[in-house]
């Protein structure tokens, strides 16, 4: 859906900003180590990419727009945050990413209900044939 630069934040001690290759797709974000060659991303996809799917999203939130950089955080289900900014001109990688995540949440939602409607109406079918 979407490939970029974002720089994300460290959760060592100095909480260091390092860039990341992300590409943004239907099931969440996958972060690539970013290697400056005339300051373009590799077009090789990392080993060690780092995966976050929507599945374990919360929210994203925390906007904050500062000297040309947009800051903000995406909470996980587990509580844990991780910190992304990025060029305030060009793509807006916080809204990108949080429509993503609705549109997925969206999606399981429908798909939940679509299932509970199907197993509710073989449950009904079933105790139809019992009687008979």
């Amino acid at each position: 859906m979407r490939d970029g630069v974002l720089e994300k934040r460290s959760s060592g001690l100095l909480q260091l900003w390092k860039k990341k290759r992300c590409v943004l797709t239907e099931d969440g974000l996958r972060l690539h180590r970013y290697k400056a060659h005339n300051d373009a991303p590799t077009s090789a996809p990392s080993s060690k990419a780092k995966d976050l799917p929507f599945a374990h999203m919360a929210t994203v939130d925390c906007v904050e727009y500062k000297r040309g950089l947009v800051y903000f955080t995406v909470v996980l289900t587990s509580g844990k945050e991780i910190d992304f900014r990025c060029a305030q001109e060009g793509t807006a990688w916080n809204a990108e990413i949080a429509l993503a995540l609705v549109r997925y949440k969206n999606l399981q939602a429908v798909l939940t209900g679509r299932n509970k409607h199907l197993s509710t109406a073989l449950l009904d079918t079933d105790q139809e044939n019992v009687a008979l």
